[in-house]
This record gives structure tokens, C-alpha cells and sequence, in this order.
């Protein structure tokens, strides 16, 4: 059997592969089939973390194996469910940035996602989930946010875009926590250093891949590190224009089965 075109397929969730629903449509099913069947593999890298993504693997099937999780910050085991890497975010230095943030631009409404397979989304009580389908747990004041290990903060603000705010927080925080926006409602604060492109590049090591055996497929701005390592980066119609800046290629949306369109094409 010939080489498939790129042996290593890295699809976002959220605005990429998934619809708005939160499912995916049986003709990407079908072109993950036939890549699979070239002898390919896919491999999901998102901001969710590892316990938002268990039941979608599941339903998938057919992965790599393994999954990117929470920017970057988790490499997740999907047989086994298990972290095989994970780097928190210092909660002392998270706590810090939340303050040099609200300096400059007033109150902002906080969550975190904890560590681990069964860490919890907690959210601040005036917090409002981005994403209505996720579970998450409301805490009583920002100070329960901090009681256990965390990957990453989310941050929301009443007033400022999700544009501005990123922004401001990557001027406030410098080298405390790098910034990164990853969907509508989400900007969020994570290990310093640590993007997509950290996990998905260990991933493929561990896959026998490289970056020039992968082609990426994103959203968002959160997914510029990951087509900066990958050979070819696919953007979606609705992306972030700071990632069609970048992209090789953009194909039609989320809801139009955007991944599917450049599968068939690429695997026949």
C-alpha cells in the first residue's frame, strides 16, 4: 500500500470537527474511515480537557490512541484513561495574572479546569459557561478555584471582546501564564510556554510521526502554534481571521463538513 498523503490527521473539536451540536456528521465519520483504511491516523487536539473528551473518543473510535487535551497541557491515553503527560498551571502564579489583569481592566469572571482524568470544570459565581453543554461545578467565592491542581484558567469580562481581552491579558501577565483565546466566550490562561503544538508534537514522537507527516485542521487562534508545526494547516470557513492568516488552505465550515471535504480529497 502507498504512503498515505499525510500520515497524522490533528482535528480540533469545538468549530472543526465537531458541529454546533456537539456531533459529528456521518460523512466526516466516512472520510476518517477511508483515511484510516490509507493508513492514517487521527488524533483529536483541544482545549477541553481530558474528562470533557472521553465520551466523544469513545464515540469516534478509530483514533490514534491518544489525545491532546487542554491546549496542550494534557497528553491523554484514551484505551487505557489515562494522563501519559500532563503540567499544571502554578495556582499562585495563576492568582497573580487574575490580579494584573483586573489592574487594568476591572472585574473579570473566572473558571479553571482541574488536572486529571476526573478534574472538574469550577466556575466563579458570577461565571457563565461559553459552551452550555459541559458540566461544571459553581464555587462560592474565587478562592475554591484554587483547591486542587489546575491545567488552565478561562476568563470572561462584561464589557471587552474576547479580541480585547486577550489582549490586555497577555500585556498584564507576561511570562506568568501564556494567553490564548480558543473559542466565543473563551480566553484562558495556561502554563507559560505550553501550546497545542507542545502536545501535539509529543504525540506524534510517540506515534512515530513528525510534522512533516501531519496536516492540522482549526478554528481558532489557540490552533496558529499547531499549523505552525504541522506541513499543512487547514482553517475552517468560520475561522478567527488571525488563523486564516496562517493557513495553507481554508475549507468550508464546521457545519459543512469543512474536515470531510479536504479528507476525501487528500485519501480518495
Amino acid at each position: 500500500m502507498p504512503a498515505p498523503a499525510y500520515a497524522l490527521i490533528a482535528t480540533d473539536l469545538d468549530g472543526t470537527l465537531l458541529r454546533g451540536d456537539d456531533t459529528v456528521s456521518d460523512r466526516t465519520r466516512a472520510a476518517l474511515a477511508t483515511a484510516a483504511a490509507a493508513g492514517a491516523r487521527h488524533i483529536v487536539v483541544t482545549g477541553r480537557p481530558a474528562p470533557r473528551v472521553k465520551s466523544l473518543l469513545d464515540d469516534l473510535g478509530g483514533s490514534a490512541g491518544l489525545a491532546v487535551c487542554a491546549q496542550g497541557a494534557q497528553l491523554y491515553d484514551v484505551a487505557s484513561d489515562r494522563l501519559v503527560w500532563s503540567l499544571t498551571l502554578d495556582r499562585e502564579l495563576a492568582e497573580q495574572a487574575l490580579g494584573k489583569i483586573e489592574a487594568e481592566v476591572g472585574q473579570v469572571y473566572a473558571a479553571v479546569d482541574q488536572d486529571g482524568v476526573d478534574g472538574l470544570t469550577l466556575i466563579e459565581p458570577q461565571y457563565l459557561m461559553p459552551h452550555p453543554t459541559l458540566p461544571a461545578v459553581r464555587v462560592h467565592r474565587r478562592a475554591d478555584l484554587w483547591a486542587e491542581p489546575i491545567s488552565k484558567v478561562l476568563l470572561r469580562h462584561p464589557a471587552l471582546t474576547d479580541d480585547e481581552l486577550a489582549a490586555v491579558a497577555r500585556a498584564a501577565v507576561g511570562p506568568l501564564a501564556s494567553v490564548t483565546m480558543s473559542g466565543p466566550g473563551t480566553v484562558e490562561l495556561q502554563p507559560y510556554g505550553v501550546t497545542k503544538a507542545t502536545g501535539l508534537s509529543l504525540a506524534a514522537e510517540r506515534l512515530g510521526a513528525g510534522a512533516a507527516d501531519t496536516v492540522a485542521f482549526g478554528d481558532m487562534p489557540n490552533d496558529v502554534p499547531m499549523f505552525g508545526w504541522a506541513a499543512r494547516g487547514v482553517a475552517m470557513a468560520n475561522a478567527h481571521p488571525q488563523l486564516m492568516a496562517v493557513a495553507a488552505e481554508v475549507t468550508s465550515s464546521n457545519e459543512d463538513d469543512g474536515v470531510a471535504a479536504v479528507l476525501e480529497r487528500l485519501y480518495g
